[in-house]
């Protein structure tokens, strides 16, 4: 048994449409959803519609966890984009949800769903948030999280709290997008001494300062000369002689010059998070510069694991608990400066046209789509 459903998703590269789905009726343990919410992703969704993941590229062995020529690549259609998702139980078969209650998911952008609590996360919305904001919880927000939570495992061991990778630190954060921007707040929130943004883009750097953010521009572009942001960090930020720069840098942009940025920031035995999603090769990131001689660290924290050991006090309900303590502190701000665009479901195509097509002069910031 099944109901139908709509969904965004994409029938070739540059072609996102709404497709006719299904869902399997609700069955014992299990509830029914109908999206109010959903934001998009502009980074990992667009990469999608125009094709240039590496999932679409090249070849993915499940087994060996490795991408090869070997193989076919993802095809097309893709039935499902998204994993920013508020919505509300209309129908329950479970004690673990009730009916009425406000949840937030990563399923896509979809106008129902079938949720199973065993099977994907459900992170209840309080009464007390702004429901819009919930789109944050399940994954957006984890995501930030999980980048503090892997400075903390690898500054202070893998028992650490969330605080101990940037509590009394100096942060760089290089990228003002949704990503970046919420994990400065992460750091500031959880005591790091001193948080700079670097940013290329000056509209971008506004919405930062709005939020208390201090910025520097970082631009690899001739026509825009700028006092490099890494030469800037360690002229902020000197330790001793020989040790100047940032002890943690939150690399948040699918850049290699931001990763350049952000190593030759870095006062020496310092670590790069990297919560960046790369589509191409890393041609300004130079290992035989900064990284060889100053004994640095990358680390790439994704939100599909959290450091090693830490899995079992760290499952997404706690990441989303640590993100709705933010929402709680700076969710007015949050609204007002990230959330630039909200629009109709119907609508969610042609964004993500545009977005991939490069035909906004202002793209947003953070796009949500209502489901009315």
């Amino acid at each position: 048994m099944s109901r139908p459903v709509r969904t965004i998703g994409v029938v070739a590269p540059g072609q996102p449409e709404i497709l006719d789905d299904v869902e399997p009726e609700p069955g014992p343990g299990q509830a029914w959803v109908r999206t109010e919410w959903s934001g998009v992703s502009a980074g990992t969704e667009v990469a999608i519609v125009r094709g240039t993941d590496p999932h679409h590229q090249l070849h993915w062995d499940p087994d060996t966890r490795s991408f090869d020529g070997d193989g076919p690549t993802a095809g097309y259609p893709v039935r499902g984009l998204g994993y920013m998702e508020v919505g509300r139980v209309t129908e329950s078969r479970t004690p673990d949800l009730a009916e009425g209650q406000r949840v937030a998911m990563a399923y896509g952008h979809r106008t129902g769903f079938c949720a199973d609590p065993s099977a994907k996360p459900v992170i209840p919305v309080p009464d007390d948030l702004d429901p819009l904001l919930g789109v944050y919880l399940a994954q957006m927000g984890p995501i930030c999280v999980n980048g503090l939570l892997h400075a903390a495992a690898l500054l202070a061991g893998p028992g650490a709290g969330v605080d101990a990778g940037v509590r009394d630190r100096h942060v760089l954060v290089t990228g003002a997008g949704v990503i970046g921007l919420l994990s400065a707040l992460l750091a500031v929130q959880h005591g790091a001494a001193d948080v700079v943004v670097a940013e290329p883009s000056a509209e971008r750097r506004a919405v930062a300062e709005a939020l208390g953010l201090a910025t520097l521009g970082d631009s690899a572009d001739p026509a825009e000369p700028t006092h490099p942001a890494w030469r800037a960090v360690k002229e902020r930020w000197r330790h001793g002689a020989g040790d100047a720069g940032a002890d943690v840098v939150l690399q948040c942009r699918g850049h290699d010059a931001a990763l350049a940025t952000g190593l030759k920031a870095l006062r020496p035995q310092g670590t790069v998070v990297d919560l960046g999603f790369y589509q191409a090769g890393a041609e300004a990131v130079r290992l035989g510069e900064e990284f060889h001689h100053n004994g640095l660290s990358v680390v790439c924290a994704q939100i599909s694991r959290v450091p090693r050991g830490m899995a079992g006090a760290w499952p997404r309900a706690a990441l989303a608990e640590v993100t709705l303590d933010l929402l709680r502190e700076r969710g007015d701000d949050v609204r007002r400066h990230l959330v630039t665009d909200v629009l109709p479901f119907d609508e969610g195509p042609r964004l993500l046209a545009d977005l991939a097509g490069r035909r906004l002069a202002a793209p947003p910031l953070q796009a949500v789509l209502g489901f009315g």
